[in-house]
């Protein structure tokens, strides 16, 4: 198992958008002196949600500071991109980097981003069909051609420079609803399973690609799927469970699930074609309880409770986990530095 980490980039009220900057560089300095495999940064526009609008930028600065972490996307949104940037932006990032770029792709989803760039959100999986396959043509041929209803090559294109990694860097495909998890697996593509998909389902998930993809004909021997979960170790499952407590109590959860960040067809004033999936999490508000969380959501405990859980995790056929150790808690830095930390010490050698 590889264990690789998630970042938001939320900006807390009271925070400039430079700290956010500063404590989330601070953080990743630190994981690689863990020992972590991997970070994965978040894109997102128009919000405190989350402040990096572009990932790549953001990728290039940190592949400055560290020499062995993975750096991935987690995701970019394909469909508010012209993909002939993204291909040239990721090239760019895995030439400076050495080769250690990983590119998760998806969708999008918030109404806000799509409104904002004049964009139809119903059109978010055609789009970024096209993208995608923009993306691995120029990445793979010279002289690539394409035509196709949003995008098109005047020209036959020849990318400059091409990425270090071949046939291209790694691609991962966030995957929500069951139907886009077989659409991809059919292509061989990995997913990165939804984090707020129970622990049943991302085992459905895990079960389908492989079956899906085999069905295909595709070797599914050195696939990467990534599970992304929320986790947090204790020295004791008791106090778990009262800091989970504590940071509900303290999350206002409306900033994350809400009209803004819902699907929805400004038209109609319901969820987007092809977001039905979404609806209810995002206009009911996300609400769970602390149970629920506990027992199908969160990877949480103490290292005995939370190495079984990583095992089973495992056993469902993902090999990395995109741990989520606070993108939305105010946690101080010393407080997340020791949570990072124990982790590293004691959950992470198990699985080396």
């Amino acid at each position: 198992m590889k264990f690789s980490t998630f970042h938001l980039f939320h900006q807390f009220a009271g925070q400039t958008a430079r700290e956010v900057y500063d404590y989330q560089i601070e953080i990743v300095e630190l994981l690689e002196e863990l020992g972590f495999d991997g970070v994965w940064v978040a894109e997102h526009h128009f919000r405190d949600y989350g402040v990096v609008p572009n990932i790549f930028n953001l990728l290039s600065n940190l592949a400055a500071r560290t020499e062995r972490l993975r750096l991935g996307t987690g995701i970019v949104v394909l469909p508010l991109h012209n993909p002939v940037h993204v291909a040239e932006e990721a090239a760019m990032v895995d030439l400076l980097s050495g080769g250690r770029l990983e590119v998760g792709i998806g969708r999008g989803y918030q109404s806000v981003e799509f409104e904002n760039f004049g964009l139809d959100l119903s059109e978010a999986r055609d789009r970024f069909n096209e993208c995608l396959d923009m993306l691995i043509g120029l990445w793979t041929q010279d002289g690539f051609e394409y035509k196709g209803r949003f995008y098109e090559t005047n020209h036959p294109l020849t990318l400059m420079p091409k990425p270090v990694q071949r046939p291209h860097p790694p691609l991962h495909v966030a995957a929500v609803s069951p139907e886009t998890v077989e659409l991809y697996a059919a292509r061989g593509l990995p997913i990165l399973a939804d984090p707020a998909a129970p622990f049943k389902k991302i085992a459905k998930a895990a079960e389908t690609w492989h079956a899906t993809a085999a069905a295909n004909g595709v070797d599914t021997s050195g696939a990467e799927l990534v599970a992304s979960r929320s986790v947090y170790v204790a020295p004791t499952v008791e106090q778990a469970r009262a800091d989970q407590a504590r940071f509900e109590e303290g999350f206002d959860r409306s900033r994350i699930f809400n009209v803004q960040s819902a699907p929805i067809d400004p038209s109609t004033g319901q969820a987007a074609k092809g977001f039905e999936f979404y609806q209810d999490r995002y206009l009911k508000g996300g609400s769970v309880d602390n149970e629920f969380r506990w027992n199908q959501l969160e990877v949480i405990g103490d290292p005995e409770r939370v190495i079984g859980q990583i095992k089973s995790i495992q056993e469902m056929g993902y090999s990395n986990l995109m741990c989520d150790f606070g993108s939305t808690r105010p946690l101080p830095l010393e407080e997340m530095r020791k949570v990072l930390k124990f982790f590293a010490a004691e959950v992470m050698p198990a699985f080396r």
